[in-house]
């Protein structure tokens, strides 16, 4: 049975949180790939920034639903969620686009498995964490070349 880090793409780009959200979406385009993780000094993964995230900045600002009672307005929507879409639609450093705490995935972690994860939730890269350190990423096109084998 191949397992993730007989696929795995060792050594991979990554972003740091306080790097420039320009320097990691040129390095997203230069290289032609969907997602870099995010490792602290210690090469702790702490997120993750994809293309998604990107492309979430350029949307248009979610104006809350509001209703008034008895004088008194009332949001429909959580603060926080607005706060955080502002942030994310604003963000110059990666810590402020990217995907915390990301779904991960061991080394000895089935293929199979992995390609459910990203079946399920449409993902293309998912980080490879052995402990609480990045060790790799395996992409969808690391799983598709798994057909010809």
């Amino acid at each position: 049975m191949l397992k993730v880090r007989d696929i795995m793409t060792s050594n991979p780009l990554k972003a740091r949180p306080e790097e420039d959200i320009s320097q990691a979406a040129k390095m997203l385009l230069e290289k032609h790939i969907n997602g870099l993780p995010v490792v602290d000094e210690d090469n702790v993964l702490v997120g993750i920034l994809t293309q998604s995230d990107l492309v979430a900045m350029q949307k248009k600002f979610p104006l809350p639903t509001i209703f008034t009672v008895l004088d008194g307005i009332l949001p429909l929507s959580s603060m926080s969620r607005v706060e955080k879409e502002v942030e994310k639609m604003t963000a110059s450093k990666v810590e402020q686009a990217m995907t915390p705490d990301p779904v991960h995935v061991a080394p000895d972690t089935a293929v199979e498995e992995v390609a459910q994860i990203m079946a399920d939730n449409k993902f293309h890269t998912v980080p490879v964490v052995e402990g609480d350190k990045l060790v790799g990423v395996v992409g969808k096109e690391d799983v598709l070349r798994t057909l010809y084998k």
